[in-house]
């Protein structure tokens, strides 16, 4: 089919999908010249009214020409009075612009957007919130740009897309608050793609967006499900709280969709799911770990320059052991829950104290997840004696460290390593030997933790939702467990 498509319909489909998108554009740069934010801010005039009418035909005629042959609609769209946002989910695609499209509501968009040729004029027509990656205070700035909109009363309803990123719509992953900080009503809006064969999905991990719309437009037929769900009207609890709020209408559109939730990031399914030389397996309390460092206020993408420091002030203190008051200290972070909960991680036996070390270890996986002979490389440094050897306790402490488990066996893996029979290795052993053999962990750890010695378990089986560990609280108990700590 995808031979016989590609040879016959797939050319006409996209050079019509193109004139489509061509034809749109001359009408939304007429549209927008000369429209200040006081303009935009007033009702339609009648002829803006019928260029909306014409490019919403137009665009359903791209759609069309793609294989969304019927678009099926449920609920009711509601009006901007009753709810300014509109929150849609999951967002697994380039094809979700389907009901923008139809509503022309206003999205949150990245900046640069608006310099692409066509599809650029086409954005600027519906009145985005523009996201500068440039202006370090954007983040807080789209916020405030949202709220402002959300309680004017004026703007026209804006769709967001709380996941922040795309997925396989097998779960909803945690939500973003932006969408929910001013506190104003919103209507879920769920998407569904029932078809046989998935060709929609666009995620991080997995076919390119050309492959996409290539093997989308060679389906004869391409159906899309769009519902919209009764307006969530917040309480006063969830007005001042918008993670609870975020949670409570992911909630709600889970069970439209008869999917579960995870509790972790999408930053979190990237850790999961590396594609460094050690596979975190699916009890890792890394992941934990990297939920208690966002808490804090620490960033991992920008903790990586901060990284040295901290390895750097750990290697300085004249023990490695410290309790939480040191711990906060080292830090420079106040006693708080979250911190004595990223503590009691690495509080081995319940001493009320930790190996500064392993902190170091665990943040530099974090940081640089897929960058694994980086991390070990810090970590012979902090574990190394003077003459610039390690033991196989200390391999064994780094390795436990690194994979965020509670059991391992390293004696294979120190054994192929000191070829000479030394008793110890240094860190440049450790790299001739993972250049010789990359896939080291899975030859010499993961073989070896089957057995019953061991509590690790590193099935390769996919993972239950396709992009992480299945984290729902209906599985796993999230609710009700203790946090796991690295060692117990």
């Amino acid at each position: 089919q995808i031979a016989f498509m590609t040879l016959t319909l797939f050319p006409i489909r996209l050079f019509f999908a193109a004139f489509m998108m061509l034809l749109a554009w001359p009408f939304a740069f007429i549209a927008s010249m000369g429209s200040d934010e006081q303009e935009l801010e007033k009702p339609l005039s009648w002829w803006r009214k019928i260029v909306d009418v014409l490019l919403k035909a137009i665009m359903r005629m791209m759609w069309l020409a793609g294989g969304f042959h019927w678009i099926n609609v449920k609920g009711r769209r509601a009006l901007p009075a009753e709810a300014a946002i509109l929150t849609v989910a999951p967002h697994s695609s380039y094809f979700d612009a389907i009901p923008v499209t139809m509503t022309f509501a206003s999205i949150v968009m990245k900046a640069e957007s608006k310099d692409i040729p066509v599809w650029g004029t086409l954005i600027k027509y519906i009145r985005p919130v523009f996201v500068s990656r440039s202006d370090q205070d954007s983040r807080r700035k789209t916020v405030e740009e949202i709220k402002r909109r959300a309680q004017s009363g004026k703007w026209p309803q804006i769709m967001i897309f709380p996941e922040g990123t795309c997925t396989n719509r097998s779960c909803l992953i945690t939500f973003k608050p932006g969408a929910f900080i001013p506190g104003v009503p919103v209507q879920p809006v769920v998407l569904r793609y029932p078809n046989k064969l998935d060709t929609i999905t666009w995620t991080w991990q997995g076919p390119g967006a050309l492959e996409i719309l290539w093997l989308t437009l060679c389906q004869f037929h391409n159906s899309v499900e769009i519902e919209f769900l009764p307006v969530y009207i917040p309480s006063e609890e969830e007005r001042k709280n918008p993670a609870l709020y975020a949670s409570n209408v992911r909630r709600v559109m889970a069970e439209a969709l008869g999917v579960s939730v995870t509790d972790y990031t999408f930053e979190d399914c990237q850790l999961a799911l590396a594609e460094g030389q050690l596979r975190l397996p699916s009890d890792t309390c890394l992941l934990e770990f990297a939920k208690l460092v966002r808490s804090l206020g620490l960033k991992p993408e920008k903790l990586e320059g901060d990284l040295d420091k901290y390895a750097e002030r750990a290697m300085k203190m004249k023990k490695a052991k410290v309790d939480l008051k040191e711990f906060s200290a080292y830090l420079e972070f106040p006693v708080s829950p979250t911190l004595e909960s990223m503590f009691a991680l690495f509080d081995e036996n319940e001493y009320d104290i930790i190996d500064i070390r392993e902190f170091v270890i665990a943040l530099s996986v974090v940081c640089k997840p897929s960058k694994t002979l980086e991390t070990i490389q810090l970590a012979f440094q902090l574990y190394q004696s003077e003459n610039g050897t390690i033991l196989k306790e200390d391999l064994a402490h780094i390795l436990k460290t690194a994979m965020g488990v509670s059991q391992i066996n390293v004696t294979h893996l120190f054994r192929a390593v000191d070829e000479e029979e030394k008793g110890e290795i240094t860190y440049d052993d450790f790299y001739r030997f993972a250049e010789l053999h990359p896939h080291f962990a899975e030859d010499y750890l993961y073989s070896d933790q089957m057995g019953a010695e061991s509590s690790l378990e590193t099935s390769s089986l996919p993972a239950p939702n396709g992009i992480c560990t299945d984290f729902s609280p209906e599985n796993a108990e999230d609710k009700k467990k203790p946090l796991q700590k690295k060692l117990n």
